[in-house]
């Protein structure tokens, strides 16, 4: 018996490969920018998932849905818009204002 779609899936190692195991069409171009985020959208649009006992064909069926939209999520706008990692979420992110340091001057040497 073939692996199963995950099992395919866990055995990839490039974004492309996601798209053709799954049928998704592609530009390269956008795959080549934001190929990490795409990968990363959809481990999160498939976090809550479960698929115990579910047929391996509704399987693909949803990840190919899943891949869709996280693709179309960076074809609308950038990496850097959509901020999927903690790094560029942190870039935005308010910071705390910091009191300067008093130095007393007679401590100097």
């Amino acid at each position: 018996m073939a692996d199963g779609i995950l099992a395919q899936l866990n055995k990839a190692s490039a974004a492309e490969e996601f798209f053709t195991l799954l049928g998704v069409d592609y530009d390269p171009k956008l795959v080549n920018v934001a190929r990490l985020h795409i990968l990363r959208r959809m481990g999160q649009y498939l976090a809550g998932e479960d698929f115990a006992g579910v047929a391996d064909e509704t399987v693909a069926e949803r990840c190919k849905t899943v891949l869709e939209r996280a693709y179309a999520d960076f074809v609308a706008s950038s990496p850097i818009d959509q901020r999927v990692f903690k790094v560029l979420k942190d870039a935005v992110a308010p910071q705390p204002k910091q009191a300067p340091t008093l130095v007393q001057i007679g401590s100097l040497k």
